[in-house]
């Protein structure tokens, strides 16, 4: 997975354009388009997007401070990553938004879940301790759900876009 300058600039700059998306939609706990951003990077660049995904998560660390809540953001990407590279790449298009709409939903969803096991192994939460942080968050986790189906609809037209940057640079 070699990277060219291109590819450097690119992928610094879209990992920086997830964090001030972020950034500007904090006012809305727990809606964001991270989920778009990530399917639509991992359709368009299939490996390679875990350079824009972790360019963001070291963003957030460093303007956010590198604290406990950070820790799961090493991995709770990834997951979504690694969901969408399980899907077939010849989706028929029809059925592509649904899909990964739900993919996104599902993220937003789990969020805490995938969340808490790390909270559990840091604050030495046992079995039931997590549990309950886990249900604790089930509201938080439904918005962010819910808002990551709505959100979802870019994807299509994002990753779309992207495409053409590549193809119109002579790359794809």
């Amino acid at each position: 997975m070699k990277l060219t300058v291109r590819e450097t600039a690119i992928f610094g700059m879209l990992g920086a354009v997830m964090y001030v998306t972020k950034f500007l939609m904090e006012v809305a706990p727990n809606i964001h388009l991270l989920g778009a951003f990530t399917i639509a990077f991992t359709i368009t660049y299939r490996k390679k997007a875990l350079y824009p995904i972790y360019v963001y998560v070291f963003l957030n660390g460093i303007f956010c401070g590198f604290a406990s809540w950070w820790i799961p953001y090493l991995y709770v990407w990834a997951v979504l990553w690694g969901a969408t590279m399980l899907l077939p790449q010849d989706m028929p298009k029809k059925a592509q938004p649904i899909v990964y709409m739900t993919v996104c939903a599902a993220h937003g969803f789990l969020f805490g879940t995938l969340y808490a096991p790390a909270q559990a192994i840091l604050f030495g939460l046992d079995f039931k301790g997590m549990a309950a942080w886990i249900l604790a968050g089930l509201p938080w986790d439904c918005i962010h759900g819910i808002s990551n189906f709505f959100c979802g609809a870019l994807i299509v037209p994002l990753a779309s876009l992207l495409r053409l940057a590549e193809q119109s640079s002579g790359r794809a």
